[in-house]
């Protein structure tokens, strides 16, 4: 499968200091948040190259209103050590981009809920009026965010590519086990080598 820049845009999921730094919410609940860094030096490397390329590069945040009144069950009976920690609170410290990332000035970052991208948000209607029907996505948790996302994108008719490498989870398996779903139904599996390639 050809990967051009054309009607590409680059997601970047959940590269947020709560999930990637040690004083983040998840390593104060006791997850492996160093599992989850091996992605930053991928994703660094991608939006480098979109933008040297002239393609779209867009944020998401995992955040939730405070009290997490829009949470729904994962942190309030799946997970409901997220509230205990304040977790991902809109408008903190915890909830932004991590600063090795940060989005410039006009680049679109999404906010959302749950762990699809499109859910709830205007993911799609920023697409549409791009044109874009193909997505490099890349980010965190490889297993949740990322994998729903790439679900979601694909059942679109949207073309998926996932690097590997620009990609972690907490678990090896479930990181291996979400890129062969995702290869295997969704789109395509691919290496930030590979994509960078196709884009200069």
């Amino acid at each position: 499968m050809s990967l051009s820049g054309d009607a590409t845009a680059l997601l970047v999921v959940d590269m947020q200091n709560g999930f990637l730094d040690p004083a983040g919410s998840m390593a104060r609940m006791g997850m492996p948040h160093e599992s989850l860094q091996p992605a930053i030096a991928g994703c660094e490397r991608l939006v480098a190259g979109a933008r040297a390329a002239g393609i779209p590069v867009i944020f998401t945040r995992y955040v939730y209103l405070p009290g997490h009144l829009d949470g729904g069950l994962l942190p309030t009976e799946l997970l409901p050590q997220m509230r205990e920690v304040d977790a991902l609170v809109t408008g903190t410290w915890d909830a932004e981009i991590i600063p090795a990332l940060t989005p410039r000035s006009g680049e679109v970052v999404i906010d959302k809920s749950r762990p699809s991208s499109f859910y709830g948000t205007q993911l799609e209607p920023v697409l549409t009026s791009q044109g874009i029907r193909q997505l490099v996505i890349a980010g965190v948790t490889t297993n949740i965010c990322v994998e729903t996302t790439a679900r979601d994108a694909g059942q679109r008719d949207y073309r998926v590519h996932v690097p590997a490498d620009a990609c972690a989870e907490y678990d090896v398996a479930r990181h291996d086990h979400a890129l062969t779903t995702i290869g295997f139904t969704f789109g395509w599996v691919t290496s930030v080598e590979d994509v960078l390639a196709h884009w200069s």
